[in-house]
């Protein structure tokens, strides 16, 4: 469904009655097409003393064709940093500040600004952060990305370390809302010996693929990577995509078609027309099935087996909504939603993985939402039922650890759907300004961070559940 308020706000007149009246002002975001460069210029990569990422992230980004600038590039750094260079030393007093913060200073456009932070293990240097970002703040293209890497709070060694490195979440979600234009803020939390389990997440987080995703935590542990094309990182992998007939799911079977896999569309019976269209498109196959039947999950298993022998990667996106305040539900419509949306993802799971059917190296992927994270008023069935999906990743996460897979979730905030075109004006236009980014998502910018997730090089990537939701104002 179309945004007539940032179609408008896009014209001349729009802007300046934006502009004027301090009005929402949704940007243009730069999103993913097919044979984009991973950064439209060059990236600013720099380090607290001590950092242990910032080696590994240059040469990562050396490997990806990125330009490097700053001390990474082998230039220097902001005046009065303490952040280190890649060759280990720090630079003097006297280079160049972003514009307007110096006669006389230029920095050219960067497409990204990186910083290492590992190497802070007091609150005292904490400053470095303010030296790097502080005069590179205005030199982001529009569209910029912003990654911070840290250690994760409970690996450090000292309660000073966890405190700081704590701190870096505060950072990296106040950026995301004050730098605008389109920029994106991730603070990654890379845990020590997992250095190499970091260029999926990186690709990701720097290209148009996470357009809508802002003010996210990712945790990265350690993990064997295989080699992986990134052109098409799922070649010869089988993925099932559940309530792949329309909206979010036919995106994503489309997404994870484009990237390699061979896609199994499933949807109910009803959906069966709609549900063709989609596995044909992507050159799949089709399941209709009622996930909800009690023979279900062995239905599908057996289908899997008979057709493929395994399958790769699931992604459990099926769902429904039955909206009513709990004093006014019927019974029937909290039994639907928890069975849909939670009841049934577990009884597959457990299928699949006691038949072996996942093997090692596959993805589980659930489709929560913000409402599992805030909850909403009339939804207290969904409400449940995705924060059950949060619930399941956390408690899965260690256990199918041991078998070499991965579970992990997405959260989407307001993305323009058929269903959310059904909410009444006030409500809509609500959902969509009440972000970073001032605009609903669309269900590609879902699909996209599933596929990060389901790639063969996120092996490091577990037990995480990452908001696609411009930032949403809810639940931040």
């Amino acid at each position: 469904m179309s945004d007539r308020y940032a179609s408008f706000a896009h014209t001349g007149p729009g802007r300046a009655l934006v502009k004027r009246l301090g009005l929402p002002d949704p940007p243009r975001l730069r999103r993913h097409r097919p044979g984009d460069p991973l950064t439209t210029a060059q990236v600013r990569l720099d380090a607290a003393s001590g950092g242990r990422l910032v080696e590994p992230l240059a040469k990562l980004l050396d490997s990806a064709g990125v330009e490097i600038s700053g001390p990474a590039g082998g230039t220097t750094t902001p005046a009065g940093s303490t952040a280190t260079p890649v060759g280990g030393t720090t630079a003097s007093a006297g280079t160049a500040t972003g514009p307007g913060d110096g006669a006389g200073s230029r920095v050219p456009p960067q497409a990204a600004l990186l910083f290492d932070a590992t190497g802070i293990t007091d609150s005292s240097g904490l400053r470095a952060l303010f030296d790097f970002f502080h005069p590179l703040a205005r030199s982001l293209q529009p569209s910029g990305r912003v990654v911070v890497f840290g250690t994760p709070p409970e690996s450090c060694t000292t309660p000073r370390e966890a405190t700081v490195q704590r701190a870096l979440e505060g950072l990296t979600r106040s950026i995301g809302k004050e730098f605008g234009r389109g920029t994106t803020a991730q603070l990654v939390y890379v845990a020590p010996g997992a250095e190499r389990a970091v260029e999926s997440t990186l690709r990701f987080l720097l290209s148009g693929r996470s357009a809508y995703v802002s003010g996210q935590v990712v945790r990265i542990g350690r993990a064997e990577v295989p080699e992986v094309d990134w052109t098409r990182p799922l070649d010869g992998r089988i993925a099932l995509v559940t309530g792949a007939a329309r909206g979010i799911g036919a995106k994503v079977a489309e997404v994870l078609a484009a990237d390699g896999a061979q896609v199994v569309a499933l949807d109910v019976p009803a959906a069966g027309d709609a549900l063709a269209e989609v596995a044909n498109a992507v050159g799949g196959t089709a399941v209709q099935l009622d996930l909800t039947a009690p023979d279900a999950p062995l239905r599908l298993a057996d289908h899997l087996a008979d057709r493929h022998g395994r399958v790769d990667v699931v992604v459990h996106n099926a769902g429904i909504t039955r909206d009513k305040t709990l004093g006014r539900m019927n019974p029937d419509w909290w039994d639907s939603v928890l069975e849909v949306n939670l009841s049934s993802q577990e009884r597959i799971n457990d299928v699949l993985l006691d038949r072996e059917l996942i093997p090692r190296g596959g993805r589980l992927v659930g489709v929560s939402s913000i409402a599992g994270i805030a909850g909403n008023r009339g939804q207290t069935n969904y409400a449940t039922s995705k924060a059950g999906v949060i619930g399941l990743v956390h408690s899965m996460a260690p256990v199918l650890a041991e078998r070499g897979i991965t579970v992990n979730a997405v959260a989407p905030g307001f993305i323009e759907t058929r269903l959310t075109a059904r909410i009444p004006l006030v409500l809509r236009e609500a959902g969509r300004r009440m972000n970073s980014m001032a605009q609903g998502g669309l269900p590609v910018d879902v699909a996209q961070a599933i596929a990060w997730f389901a790639s063969p090089g996120s092996a490091g990537v577990t037990g995480n559940v990452v908001r696609v939701c411009g930032q949403s104002l809810l639940g931040a």
